[in-house]
């Protein structure tokens, strides 16, 4: 009897899930970034946002919530309502390096979110002021074993992706390097630009108008794949790093509780936007890659990133 009620329990709150799917969206989605606007996550979720309404008539509004490490916008969206109105639009830093990196999360991925979609994937990169000899990694290598912590790289700050990429590069290749936090990508990039500092580890969007100005040069991709719009870039495994692989993805989440059809809906029509070839164009133009994995791949990838973070972490002694 009990087995008996427990599957028809089971049969309505698929069909009720069903039915809410068919019906979605009936009114305007929102999707909640942590940071404030102009930054990558922020201008990824614009593009998706229009280009969705653009193909599908969707009401889709972005929202910014920053502060906090982004803990304030991923605790809203984790207490949502389930139902599909409210997503969230997140980077490598609140999933695969808070969580090794802090003591205390207050959420938690398989607890509190459905993963729908990585959106973009974008690598990260070593480069040099332009007036250094530091050309290659082989450069920076013999550079940084002759003289152990002289040789420093800029950031975004300390704790970030990049920061940790940097930090990954030195463990693999056996060296060791002084690490400088600025408050942001632009400025961390600047920094390399005007000589302050003579290496970064930055993302491909902020080091390219440097790039086309000369003040920089790109040393190499933090990846073990290359770009196809940049073959010139040689990458860390081709330099004989073969472990490093750092790339900042964007993705789509929803509350845990979101009905799977509607979790489905949301992934097949965002991959199918992603796969427009303007859209594919424009993520290009910005050094990314499009996604549109499904939700287990996603998740997938999302914890291969924590593990590998929380190495990092741990063998560079790394704290908050």
């Amino acid at each position: 009897m009990k087995l008996s009620k427990a599957l028809t329990c089971l049969f309505l709150a698929a069909a009720a899930g069903t039915a809410q799917a068919q019906d979605y969206p009936a009114r305007p989605i929102r999707m909640v970034v942590p940071f404030a606007a102009g930054g990558v996550v922020d201008v990824t979720a614009r593009l998706l946002a229009q280009k969705l309404t653009e193909r599908l008539g969707w009401n889709v509004i972005v929202e910014n919530k920053p502060g906090g490490n982004g803990f304030i916008a991923v605790n809203y969206v984790a207490q949502a309502p389930a139902d599909g109105y409210t997503l969230l639009m997140a980077h490598t830093g609140e999933f695969s390096v808070n969580p090794a990196l802090f003591k205390n999360v207050p959420y938690n991925l398989e607890r509190d979110f459905k993963p729908i979609t990585l959106v973009s994937d974008t690598p990260l990169l070593l480069v040099s002021n332009a007036n250094t000899p530091y050309k290659t990694f082989d450069d920076v290598i013999k550079a940084a074993k002759a003289n152990p912590g002289g040789l420093s790289f800029s950031s975004p700050g300390s704790g970030s992706y990049n920061h940790l990429g940097g930090e990954w590069l030195a463990l693999e290749a056996g060296i060791k390097l002084m690490h400088i936090p600025y408050k942001g990508g632009a400025p961390a990039m600047a920094a390399v630009a005007g000589g302050e500092v003579p290496l970064g580890v930055v993302a491909v969007p902020a080091v390219l108008p440097h790039v086309k100005t000369g003040r920089v040069h790109v040393i190499g991709l933090l990846t073990q794949r290359t770009m196809a719009d940049h073959p010139e870039w040689k990458t860390a495994q081709g330099a004989g790093i073969p472990r490093v692989d750092a790339s900042n993805w964007v993705g789509m989440f929803a509350p845990k509780n979101t009905p799977d059809a509607i979790v489905e809906t949301l992934h097949r029509e965002v991959a199918k936007t992603l796969a427009a070839a303007d859209v594919v164009q424009r993520f290009a133009d910005a050094g990314a890659t499009v996604g549109g994995m499904p939700p287990a791949q996603f998740k997938q990838r999302i914890e291969f990133d924590l593990q590998n973070v929380r190495g990092v972490i741990e063998r560079a002694k790394i704290e908050p």
